[in-house]
């Protein structure tokens, strides 16, 4: 909880340094809601009973949630924040971060905007938080719904069979292009040369001169979409670079993702080493934080049909946990699971109701401080308490301290030890704590 906690703080800074509301929604929705809602995960969705006349599910993940509460409250633009729990009825796996009920933590942008711009922030909102977070090298790839759908045109996919092949060029990171092809062949029902012709646009990545050659392109420029998404996708990197960020994004034509919300920008962050070079084996993590542009969810539960544009993106907490989980038993650095900045002792008998006094003072000054629950503690067991938990400080009470009006302020790390005028202990420890 005490590596969770931080992770939280550092998403939650970033979020609202970027002028964020937060919202809440309840864990469950109507049923029907759910299951109407463009997404292949009904399978996944956990059925609660008839509860008086509603037939109500877990929610899946806060987007829907978030597009209903837009429509119910006819809000047609806001930025919010949203950290909670979702649930997925799925076959977990503990070590890559998958559960069936874990942390979302989601960022949109609803509202009509000029192009690209609301999709340029969420994308330097990733980077921020993946920098923040130290998990090493990483790459965020972009792509564009429009450009896929194009390219399945001019490929020769019929139409019918955009969401299936959209769904396996989307194993492209998994997958050899081989495994991939075959798929689409054997299972799929095209023909080889329409997969090949595929191949030769999916294998593609760069950044503004690839876009620059596709709008060139003699097959894919004849195509209304893909021309659309490529003129967004050179107007997104020329912020990007604006923004600086541009060297650690990659425009990649094999990114698919598989909701089928998505209507035009879509993106995925992945680590790009081993998490450290002490560990036998790296984590295997994948995806860090994927979203994109979604403007027709809110119309579907809008009564009137109403749209609200909407980008957004998600960062997969848990999977940050479990790095970050390893990392620190890796390091073998020992995590404190309090804040206490001083421990409260006294180095004779007698002086229960003196420690009491002095602790109470230091809560009432908004001081971190702790004390043993015992009436007589022998000064080392106290001393030991400070160094098995990490705290940094220990008030010592004796009674020549309390003659002199003084308190013997010890530092656990180095030892020394300095009296203290009892007018000037919050300070002093406020002084001392807040560098550490």
């Amino acid at each position: 909880m005490a590596i969770r906690e931080e992770i939280f703080g550092t998403i939650i800074s970033c979020f609202k340094r970027h002028g964020a509301v937060t919202i809440d929604t309840p864990v469950f929705e109507l049923k029907d809601l759910l299951s109407d809602s463009h997404w292949d995960g009904s399978k996944l969705v956990y059925d609660l009973k008839d509860q008086g006349g509603e037939v109500l599910s877990l929610r899946y993940d806060l987007t829907v949630p978030f597009a209903r509460y837009l429509a119910m409250n006819k809000i047609t633009n806001i930025k919010r924040y949203h950290i909670a729990k979702v649930y997925r009825r799925d076959n977990p796996a503990m070590t890559r971060g998958r559960y069936r009920e874990f942390y979302q933590c989601d960022f949109d942008i609803a509202g009509q905007y000029d192009p690209m711009i609301p999709d340029a922030e969420c994308l330097k909102i990733v980077h921020e938080i993946l920098s923040a977070l130290q998990l090493g090298d990483f790459l965020i790839k972009v792509n564009d719904r429009r450009i896929l759908d194009g390219m399945f045109a001019v490929c020769g996919v019929p139409d019918s069979k955009f969401r299936t092949i959209c769904s396996t060029v989307d194993k492209l990171d998994k997958m050899t292009w081989e495994d991939v092809k075959s798929e689409m062949v054997g299972e799929k029902g095209l023909s080889p040369e329409v997969a090949d012709h595929i191949g030769e646009y999916v294998r593609l990545h760069g950044g503004l001169s690839l876009i620059e050659e596709l709008l060139q392109d003699p097959k894919l420029s004849q195509n209304k979409l893909a021309r659309e998404g490529l003129g967004d996708m050179k107007l997104l990197f020329e912020y990007l670079i604006l923004f600086g960020i541009s060297a650690q994004i990659s425009f990649d034509l094999s990114l698919a993702r598989g909701l089928d919300y998505y209507t035009g920008v879509i993106y995925e962050a992945i680590l790009i080493q081993p998490q450290n070079d002490h560990m036998e084996e790296s984590v295997g993590v994948g995806s860090v934080a994927g979203g994109g542009r979604y403007d027709g969810l809110v119309g579907m539960f809008d009564p009137k049909g109403r749209k609200v544009p909407c980008v957004g993106v998600s960062i997969g907490i848990e999977r940050i946990f479990s790095i970050m989980e390893q990392k620190a038993e890796a390091s073998e650095e020992k995590i404190r699971t309090t804040e206490t900045q001083v421990l409260v002792a006294s180095a004779q008998k007698k002086l229960l109701e003196e420690r009491l006094k002095l602790v109470s003072e230091l809560w009432d000054s908004g001081i971190k401080a702790e004390m043993l629950y015992k009436k007589n503690p022998k000064l080392l067991n106290q001393l030991q308490y400070c160094e098995e938990t990490g705290i940094p400080l220990v008030a010592i009470l004796g009674e020549q301290e309390l003659k002199d009006g003084v308190v013997k302020l010890r530092d656990v790390a180095t030892r020394e030890e300095v009296d203290i005028c009892r007018g000037n202990l919050v300070e002093e420890i406020k002084m001392r704590t807040c560098l550490s």
